[in-house]
């Protein structure tokens, strides 16, 4: 068995009825199989974990699978009782065993514990039990999944460790040897979610894979950050699966991806994905993977004055396109508008009066999404689009005063980009405190410009 799929496991409002139930056709379509549910803004799943779904919720919930299973697709609901639970704590367990078996009773077909995103306190009366916060974790996996399992023989079974990546184990949370101790306690029948080496992993080798997996006693499933956008406002992930080789199937469980807050944004996230898990050859062409998506989801862009051309699209998709990387038209923009700026040499004119036609144009196709006939895709990118074109908007009038003086030096001055409304706010002047730097680290920022 090989899990593939979509987690619906952000930070932020969960999708709709109409979402999920066109994610499960089009995850049919697309020949993948498992959808995780454990949206954190649902207080059943994390917050109130003790609370059993009412008749209502419990009725709604039932629905939701059942739609999931109208498209022949294996339904998993996620419980996070880390924050508070107390591991030795027998009414603790008792109560995690009978929200379990409500969802088995919903016809959920696997649970997963989630121990993501807890601190990694200890209890001195459970430590003195266990010895370490994975074996008492464990144990209590072990409970609640052998229980579970006089009432539904299959269950699928799954586990979220409290560190996660290999950055949080390197920094030691969770304890010392956490990982080497899960593996040694928890039932090898229970699957292990892992994200990579970090969060929000760039790349994922087989040689790391291979390296957790032998910690852990088995084949990790990928809950793969690649796509998720819930830990930055402001950006949202249109760019292909990529960075992880096609070898990477044969060392994992099974890859499910978290992806943008947006749902309607996933099409390129859980398309490409799809193509990754099926692909027959023997290289991965991420680029005409990313563009046959894009052709796919074409339609989607119809304006009132017509559709939207391809080369458009990309152009979009590439601005917003994977956590450490940005697409070739994106790098491409940057790279005129800098040359444009500050080009000293004799062709310094040729060179700006290029970039004003590419940035009109660009800051135009921004404005005429706003004209999208599927109002919730334009919901969806609304807010983001809208400060790219505010950006181009200023770059344009840049390009313009730099053409209007006699010796190339840039001062513009606009009405509609006034200091303090124009990337202002709190955050934005926070944000101006400190330098980022590419190794990680950050500087206090010179003075000036809060």
């Amino acid at each position: 068995m090989f899990l593939s799929g979509v987690i619906e496991g952000f930070y932020g409002p969960p999708w709709t009825a109409d979402e999920r139930a066109t994610l499960f056709a089009r995850m049919a379509a697309w020949g993948l199989d498992t959808y995780l549910y454990c949206p954190k803004d649902d207080l059943h799943h994390r917050a109130v974990w003790r609370e059993p779904y009412g008749e209502a919720d419990a009725q709604a919930m039932r629905a939701l699978v059942d739609a999931c299973h109208a498209h022949g697709l294996r339904f998993l609901y996620g419980i996070g009782p880390g924050l508070d639970i107390r591991y030795g704590d027998a009414q603790d367990r008792a109560t995690l065993r009978a929200r379990c078996a409500q969802m088995v009773s919903l016809g959920c077909d696997g649970l997963a514990l989630l121990f993501d995103d807890i601190p990694d306190v200890v209890d001195p009366a459970d430590l003195a039990r266990w010895g370490s916060l994975a074996a008492a974790q464990a144990d209590l996996a072990n409970e609640v999944v052998a229980s579970l399992r006089t009432q539904a023989p299959d269950l699928l079974a799954a586990f979220c460790p409290t560190p996660y990546c290999e950055r949080m184990v390197t920094a030691g949370h969770g304890g010392v040897g956490y990982l080497e101790s899960l593996g040694a306690t928890l039932d090898p029948a229970i699957e292990v979610f892992w994200t990579g080496p970090e969060i929000v992993s760039r790349d994922i080798t087989v040689a790391h894979v291979r390296e957790v997996a032998n910690r852990l006693r088995r084949k990790p499933v990928l809950w793969d950050n690649l796509h998720a956008n819930d830990y930055d406002g402001r950006r949202i992930l249109m760019g292909p699966y990529a960075g992880r080789p096609l070898e990477l199937r044969d060392e994992v469980r099974g890859i499910l991806t978290n992806p943008n807050t947006e749902f309607p944004l996933n099409h390129v996230a859980v398309r490409t994905l799809a193509r990754f898990v099926h692909e027959a050859g023997a290289t991965w062409d991420t680029r005409q993977v990313y563009l046959d998506a894009l052709r796919e989801w074409l339609p989607a862009f119809d304006t009132v004055a017509g559709p939207i051309a391809l080369d458009d699209l990309a152009w979009l998709g590439d601005c917003y396109y994977l956590p450490y990387e940005e697409g070739p038209a994106a790098e491409a923009l940057l790279a005129h508008a800098r040359v444009a700026l500050t080009d000293r040499s004799a062709t310094w004119r040729d060179a700006t009066q290029a970039f004003l036609a590419e940035a009109t144009a660009r800051r135009d196709f921004c404005t005429r999404l706003a004209t999208l006939r599927d109002r919730s895709l334009f919901n969806a990118l609304s807010r983001r689009v809208w400060d790219l074109r505010e950006e181009l908007d200023l770059l344009v009038r840049a390009a313009q005063a730099r053409l209007a003086s006699a010796d190339g030096v840039v001062c513009v001055r606009s009405d509609f980009h006034q200091p303090r409304t124009f990337r202002g706010g709190t955050v934005a002047r926070l944000q101006r405190l400190l330098q980022a730097h590419p190794d990680g680290t950050f500087t206090p920022a010179h003075e000036g410009g809060a």
